[in-house]
């Protein structure tokens, strides 16, 4: 799995090959875990896969992290977190950068849900980089979005609103022994309130304490229990975007900044170039 991960990640000649061979899986549930920076994510997603290990459930973990900014590869210290599960034979756990990605994803996250859909997981967790309302991103590819967020975030939540109401399906408030949580709880239902319309029903708020695994088992049967009432309009917009990318890609692949430059240079000291005349062959 990993090996395959790493193949099509790198785009190492021929994966397209084992995307298309690919069956249709629509019974693996994703799991998309979202929210600021500090928020727990890593420890409530090792609280969830404590559930779903007792459940006798096989779990994919993709930790999506910030890129390094010399070398763009994965900056690993939240998996920490997570080391006792590393060679738990029901579960698997892959590291994924952003690769300066704006959503908060990886540019092949959903090629790499794909083929572990394939392997016949029966969960799928995505943890994201807490990057404000770009995550919206997580909400087309997750069957459920749980956002996470502490007290202290009360500012957060007023610069995250739209996209917070937005994608999530469920609410968790962690860290919820620290001052002021209850009064945070409720500051966020008044917020939510004018939602509840489009929502049709009132997004769940749940308060937990991950590191002491408090409140992690109401969150586990709130997510199990979770079925979207609606076609997931998000997603057919996900995968659009997608397909529209793949399609530029290929259609441009004979194309290269550099070439273009030498040939508008070229004209350029010909006294000749015309831009729009320029481009007129190559959309033609």
């Amino acid at each position: 799995m990993a090996r395959s991960i790493s193949f099509v990640e790198n785009e190492v000649p021929g994966y397209e090959n084992i995307l298309t061979a690919l069956p249709a899986h629509l019974t693996t549930k994703i799991i998309g875990v979202t929210g600021p920076p500090g928020a727990g994510k890593s420890t409530l997603v090792d609280g969830l896969i404590k559930e779903l290990i007792k459940d006798e459930k096989k779990v994919a973990v993709l930790c999506v992290d910030p890129s390094s900014p010399f070398n763009l590869g994965a900056v690993l210290g939240d998996r920490i977190r997570m080391s006792e599960w590393y060679t738990h034979p029901q579960v698997f756990i892959r590291s994924l950068a952003t690769r300066g990605s704006m959503g908060g994803l990886h540019p092949k996250i959903i090629e790499i849900t794909e083929l572990l859909k394939a392997a016949a997981f029966d969960s799928i967790i995505i943890e994201t980089v807490g990057v404000g309302q770009s995550e919206i991103e997580i909400a087309g590819l997750a069957d459920v979005t749980v956002v996470v967020l502490v007290p202290e975030g009360g500012d957060e939540i007023q610069t995250m609103k739209a996209g917070l109401m937005e994608i999530a399906d469920i609410f968790v408030v962690n860290k919820s022994d620290r001052p002021d949580a209850d009064i945070f709880v409720k500051n966020l239902r008044t917020m939510l309130a004018p939602a509840f319309h489009t929502h049709k029903t009132e997004v769940p708020i749940i308060k937990t304490i991950a590191a002491q695994h408090q409140g992690i088992d109401e969150l586990y049967q709130k997510i199990m229990a979770y079925e979207k009432t609606q076609q997931n309009e998000k997603r057919y917009w996900l995968l659009a975007e997608k397909a529209y990318y793949m399609i530029q890609q290929k259609r441009m692949s004979d194309l290269s900044k550099q070439m273009l430059k030498e040939r508008i240079e070229q004209l350029y000291r010909q006294g000749q170039f015309n831009l729009y005349e320029f481009i007129k062959p190559f959309i033609l």
